[in-house]
C-alpha cells in the first residue's frame, strides 16, 4: 500500500491520528523522550482541557456575563 492509498482509506481524521501515531513512535523509538514522559504530558494537557471545559468554569462565566450585563 502506498502513502497516498493508506491516507485516501483512512480520511482525513484517523490520518491525522495515524500521523500523530507515526510521529510520537519514532520520538520514542529514538529516545528523544520515553513513553512516560509522552504519557505525563497527555496527561497534563487533559488536566487542562477539563479545567477549560469543566462545569463550573461555565457557570463562572455565566455568572460574570450576567453581571456584566447589568
Amino acid at each position: 500500500m502506498s502513502f497516498e492509498e493508506a491516507f485516501e482509506l483512512m480520511g482525513r481524521d484517523e490520518a491525522f491520528r495515524a500521523t500523530v501515531y507515526a510521529m510520537n513512535t519514532l520520538l520514542t523509538d529514538k529516545g528523544i523522550y520515553t513513553a512516560e514522559e509522552f504519557q505525563a504530558l497527555f496527561i497534563e494537557h487533559a488536566i487542562n482541557f477539563k479545567k477549560r471545559f469543566s462545569p463550573e468554569k461555565r457557570l463562572e462565566k455565566t455568572h460574570a456575563a450576567a453581571h456584566a450585563n447589568l
